[in-house]
């Protein structure tokens, strides 16, 4: 996600800065160890998802195996919903090192993110136990779509240039921030329709972000930075 266009991360900015600024009094500190805190937690809480409570007497290695395959699905729902807290929290750090201080909005931005974060084990355990039904095959898209939108709003708002939030990023990587927050956003979106038919595969369709992200610097809306900053 350094930059000469201001402090580098985590340091505190110019005395002088902008009147609007003044007004964002708050350090990140405690806010990220709080935001890190919930990720860790509910990332744990997913394993519980998993147990061997349902397994039959098991007296062969074929048995085993066969207990093994039938809980498959919900290991696999399992480290899907890993895996995409794990890709929100690089973004949240990302963004993070790049904003000293926040506003009373980005505190509670942040916190409607980590509603939808601490919803994850809960609505991956509907994925895996109510697949057949649609509902229960479009909580778990639903939900990953409703911290992709906190996170893309909140970023949005701290890059805004009248609230000076921002600072050791370069122009261009906030703007490329911005794209690939919406281009993550769009994905988030399209899952969900795509759940209805396929259910947790649909969450495959994440693996297409490196290649937009190739084809949206071909066309000139991802702009090369002069520091290789990543900002979101």
């Amino acid at each position: 996600m350094p930059s000469t266009s201001g402090p580098g991360p985590g340091r505190t900015p110019p005395d002088d800065r902008p009147s609007a600024d003044r007004r964002t009094v708050l350090s990140t500190r405690r806010l990220e160890s709080y935001t890190d805190g919930v990720f860790a937690i509910a990332a744990t809480l997913l394993v519980l998802n998993l147990s061997v409570d349902g397994f039959r007497a098991v007296r062969t290695d074929a048995d085993f195996l066969n207990q093994l395959v039938s809980v498959a699905p919900s290991l696999l729902n399992v480290v899907i919903s890993f895996l995409l807290l794990s890709v929100l929290w690089l973004v949240h750090v990302r963004q993070f090192e790049f904003i000293p201080r926040v506003d009373t909005t980005i505190i509670w931005l942040n916190n409607f993110r980590l509603l939808g974060v601490v919803l994850v084990p809960f609505s991956t355990s509907l994925n895996d136990e109510y697949s057949d039904f649609l509902l229960g095959r479009t909580l778990l898209p639903l939900n990953f779509v409703l911290i992709v939108a906190f996170s893309t709003w909140q970023w949005f708002h701290a890059s805004s240039p009248r609230r000076h939030l921002v600072h050791g990023a370069s122009a261009e990587a906030v703007h490329n921030g911005r794209v690939n927050s919406i281009s993550a956003l769009a994905l988030a979106v399209g899952v969900v329709p795509l759940a209805t038919l396929i259910g947790s595969a649909a969450f495959a369709l994440f693996a297409l972000d490196p290649v937009i992200a190739r084809v949206l610097r071909r066309l000139g809306v991802l702009r090369a930075t002069p520091d290789g900053v990543v900002a979101g």
